[in-house]
């Protein structure tokens, strides 16, 4: 194999496909959501008591009145023909991780040899696709296929183009014959109202009318790594896991600190402006783009949307990211550690709550009555945080993201917050009854009844650290790059929910009692930092310092590995919580559970498999070819006497932990699926490691004609 014409096939073998330019105003005028369903666009085409009535549900929360359905649905192909679709699908999220569709057309069979288009409104509510072949965690039997996929009018339908046409896609939820949610946006939709149930009366205390209602907004950073096709497919490990299994280190990493908000090559800025183009025709506001901490790596990141609409949004945004890279001749990769030794990639979740009003509740204000709010639902997310720090794990828990977590700016897998100098300091004098002004910047404490304004960026950013406060918002910083975040913000949105609902009452409780809001606001405040003051942590999460005190003094917890945090999911204190709340019953939180086993489990045994097959039909052959080329010289040097002395010791190291893989491989480690889980995390992943070093050690002795993998130096620089 020629490696000299890889790297230049890589470099020069790429193509861009002619795209429309588009100027400024026609990217805000004509581009913008071009191919999304919006409730302006639905306005235009439906009678006003259709729409009313729509609008009652999409926007107060009422009941679907199933009677408008076939009038939607009517001008909801009429639209989607107009934009040139044929076909229509239920677009859903089942609990894979990523989507799922099926394709029917508008075409209809008249009986007289010619065809119309329909599309009915029971063809917009439900759907029942083949589903039994999609994880369930033993919610139903494997020949129990029925599914049913049922309209979710939040989130408006849209467009997907492709070379020759283009699909209707409805998003939609998914749930099981019996009721049982089967997909992650369910949960979300079910926190989401959980939210809004446990977060009104508390505004109504501080004096917000009745109509209104409260949801999470989230905004997605998103980051990914680019490599050259030329090697993707060259590399079956990235073909069949999405990471190297092999690789040793460059000469030159990230250590330089050269790439980061580097110039972007022309290249991957072609690739970037194609992509965001199609995400402004799905309505998605993506507003950054920029290099990343690791060469190779890039990052794209839209503006707050609600939370429901930003998690269909990030689906098609990994989509849109995989499809586009191809046409440049490159592969995005979403995995959270692709390359070893260099910075992971993560999905960091900015996420706060509003009301239908425009007001974000973690929006420091300019008067002392918004300020008494804001501190009130940011001491209610610290009580949840520290509360609930199992779950916040969980929700981020992989096989995939265990790589990333605590290296590399990723956070470590401590639950902790990130309050800033200013904003603790604010919480320090409250909860030691102290008055005055604080450290920083002449801030009043909260020792009397006067409150002062809060700074809307108290504090620096903090990058070691999970969960931080960033000025209006909290960055759950632990997700990760190719999980679902629906997950995550259901999680966020469930805890929230519980702590505000408890505070609410405690509140009610006090005013009861006869105490004035500023007052009992302040004691509450004071009471529950005091009470969960030991999450916040101010400094570097990646110390050993903070690790031992974290654990030690503090006693927060370390679940180091995804499944050390996953057997937590079924506690008694998080059954109670979802059920209370009505957004997951105990057998959707055990199914979820399970799934997660499986899916830790899968994940490694293909890898080590994967692992098993490169090494023993790539690296093996290629050690052994070039060994025979230097005992084939029949006068050795000391050096080629020295180099085939070590790459004769190096393949046997291969050799010998090879043999163990293959035993840990074929080894299940029990019938249960929790047991082949522990059996993978605690055998298989230290047999891979072995593996994997003897075969970086040959990397760097071995001729590069003979080495049959391309390297980290070709892959990350070559651009």
């Amino acid at each position: 194999m020629n490696h000299d014409f890889d790297v230049i096939s890589a470099a020069r073998n790429w193509r861009v496909e002619a795209s429309p330019a588009f100027l400024p105003n026609h990217v805000v005028d004509e581009l913008f959501a071009r191919d999304v369903l919006t409730l302006e666009g639905l306005k235009a085409r439906l009678s006003k008591p259709v729409y009313k009535s729509l609008q009652a549900t999409l926007e107060r929360g009422e009941t679907l009145d199933p009677g408008i359905a076939d009038t939607v649905a009517l001008a909801m192909k009429n639209w989607a023909m107009e934009k040139g679709a044929t076909h229509y699908t239920h677009w859903f999220q089942p609990l894979t991780g990523a989507t799922a569709e099926k394709h029917d057309s508008f075409v209809s069979p008249t009986g007289d040899g010619q065809a119309i288009a329909t599309f009915s409104g029971k063809e917009l509510i439900q759907a029942e696709p083949d589903a039994s072949s999609f994880p369930s965690g033993g919610l139903r039997a494997t020949f129990e296929a029925r599914g049913y996929t049922a309209w979710d009018p939040s989130s408006p339908a849209f467009i997907m183009r492709h070379a020759n046409g283009a699909t209707l896609c409805i998003p939609t939820a998914f749930a099981s014959w019996t009721g049982e949610a089967l997909d992650n946006k369910t949960p979300l939709l079910r926190s989401t109202e959980a939210l809004n149930k446990a977060v009104t009366p508390a505004l109504r205390l501080f004096g917000a009318s009745e109509g209104t209602r409260v949801g999470s907004t989230l905004g997605a950073e998103q980051e990914y790594f680019l490599i050259a096709e030329e090697y993707f497919y060259r590399r079956p490990d990235l073909v069949m896991t999405g990471r190297t299994l092999f690789g040793a280190q460059p000469p030159r990493g990230q250590e330089l600190e050269d790439h980061y908000f580097g110039a972007i090559p022309d290249r991957v800025l072609s690739f970037m402006t194609d992509a965001e183009m199609q995400l402004y025709t799905l309505g998605i506001p993506v507003k950054t783009r920029h290099n990343e901490v690791a060469p190779g790596q890039f990052e794209i990141a839209p503006i707050f949307e609600q939370s429901n609409v930003a998690a269909d949004h990030q689906q098609l945004i990994m989509q849109v990211l995989r499809n586009t890279a191809r046409k440049y001749g490159l592969v995005a990769l979403l995995h959270e550690k692709p390359f070893a030794g260099v910075n992971g990639s993560g999905k960091h979740c900015n996420w706060s709550m509003g009301t239908n009003a425009g007001e974000n509740l973690l929006e420091p204000g300019d008067t002392p009555h918004e300020n008494l709010q804001f501190l009130f639902f940011c001491s209610a997310v610290i009580k949840a945080v520290d509360e609930h720090q199992d779950l916040l794990r969980i929700s981020v828990a992989s096989a995939s993201n265990d790589h990333r977590l605590g290296a590399n700016e990723a956070p470590p897998a401590i639950l902790s917050i990130f309050l800033g100098t200013e904003l603790t300091d604010i919480f320090d004098r409250l909860a030691s009854g102290e008055g005055g002004r604080g450290a920083e910047a002449g801030l009043l404490g909260l020792g009397s009844s006067v409150l002062p304004p809060l700074p809307r960026h108290a504090g620096d950013r903090n990058r070691t650290s999970p969960f931080a406060f960033t000025g209006n918002k909290f960055e759950f910083r632990a997700a990760g790059s190719s999980q679902s975040i629906s997950m995550p913000i259901t999680v966020l949105n469930t805890i929230v929910a519980d702590a505000v609902s408890g505070l609410t009452s405690e509140l009610e409780a006090r005013l009861t009692r006869g105490q004035d809001l500023d007052s009992a606001v302040g004691e509450l405040v004071k009471d529950t930092y005091a009470r969960h003051k030991r999450i916040v942590f101010n400094g570097d999460g990646y110390s050993e310092e903070w690790h031992r005190e974290a654990e030690h003094e503090r006693g927060l917890l370390n679940l180091r590995t995804s499944l050390d945090a996953i057997e937590h999911l079924t506690d008694e204190k998080n059954a109670r919580l979802f059920e209370r709340f009505g957004v997951l019953s105990e057998r959707e939180l055990a199914a979820r559970q399970e799934i997660m086993y499986d899916q830790y489990f899968k994940t490694v045994n293909i890898e080590g498999e994967t692992t098993e097959y490169i090494a023993q039909t790539m690296i093996l052959p290629a050690a052994a070819g070039y060994l025979g080329d230097l005992c084939a010289v029949k006068t050795l040097s000391r050096a080629l006497d020295a180099t085939a002395g070590e790459v004769a010791g190096l393949t046997d190291e291969l050799y010998d932990a090879l043999q163990v893989l293959r035993q840990q491989n074929s080894a299940l480690g029990g019938d249960e699926m929790h047991e082949k889980a522990y059996h993978v995390r605690n055998h298989v992943l230290p047999a891979m490691i072995q593996v994997r070093q003897a075969a970086d050690k040959l990397e760097e002795v071995v001729a590069d004609k003979h080495w049959p993998l391309p390297t980290y130096r070709q892959m990350l620089f070559v651009k």
